[in-house]
């Protein structure tokens, strides 16, 4: 995607140049004006990309002495893995509980939402049928890590304790141990990762720049008989984390005959 807007092209050219060893970690930068006048942009547009650096974790901007340049913030990666739902609590404070960050999350969930195409799709069902939508915002140490959409089939779920993700003795526990609890069986589940921009909601939940490069990942969870029982879009800022898939390989059994 161009990066057409000014204080952007202004803020990857400094970022390039920070990058390149002009200016090292601790020293000054000079000043919007200075940058402006370089780069035939307004201080506004100067100040704008020094504010997008810093929110990156490139600059720091110091009260009544300027900015500067600051070791940038460690990029953590997030793994994803078949196994991560089936610890007995949220996979989501498991995974940050590995990373040293104390985990929390907000969530709203709406029952009785007609399925929109696209997710009755994804859901094998007929659009108009009744879904429960929970939006989520996660938090490590206070700070957003992802957002994420769930939409699960009232058919399934209706009448039972686990209607509202979050309610009840079963809420914050996962879904493959929720739909467990009332016989359904979560067996396999599908991950498509791709590229996106940031929308100006999603910006605004996760503190970063509208536009910025963000990990969009429809997931979407199948029972034993291969009915999809869940499915959710999970969007991850890709500044602060990348995403690893783990690949476990069974072992064969040395017991067992080779067939």
């Amino acid at each position: 995607m161009p990066r057409d807007t000014p204080y952007l092209q202004v803020a990857d050219k400094l970022r390039a140049r920070i990058r390149a060893g002009e200016w090292a970690v601790g020293d000054k930068l000079p000043s919007r004006a200075r940058f402006a006048e370089e780069y035939g942009v307004g201080q506004s547009v100067a100040q704008r990309a020094m504010e997008r650096l810093i929110i990156e974790g490139i600059l720091e901007g110091r009260a009544g002495s300027g900015t500067y340049v600051r070791r940038a913030r460690e990029r953590r990666r997030m793994v994803r893995s078949r196994h991560r739902e089936q610890r007995g609590k949220s996979p989501f404070a498991s995974d940050m509980a590995e990373l040293d960050h104390e985990a929390d999350w907000e969530c709203t969930s709406t029952a009785r939402v007609p399925a929109p195409e696209d997710i009755a799709e994804r859901l094998a069902i007929e659009p108009g049928d009744l879904c429960v939508v929970t939006d989520y915002e996660f938090l490590a140490d206070g700070l957003p890590v992802q957002l994420a959409k769930s939409w699960e089939p009232m058919a399934i779920t209706d009448g039972t304790p686990v209607l509202l993700p979050e309610m009840g003795p079963l809420g914050k526990i996962g879904v493959v141990e929720r739909m467990r609890s009332i016989g359904v069986d979560i067996a396999t589940g599908i991950e498509l990762p791709r590229p996106a921009r940031a929308t100006r909601e999603q910006a605004n939940l996760l503190g970063i720049s509208i536009g910025d490069l963000v990990i969009e990942v429809e997931r979407t969870y199948f029972d034993r008989e291969g009915r999809p029982v869940e499915t959710a879009d999970i969007t991850v800022p890709d500044i602060r984390w990348e995403i690893a898939y783990e690949i476990r390989i069974d072992q064969p059994d040395p017991d067992q005959p080779d067939s």
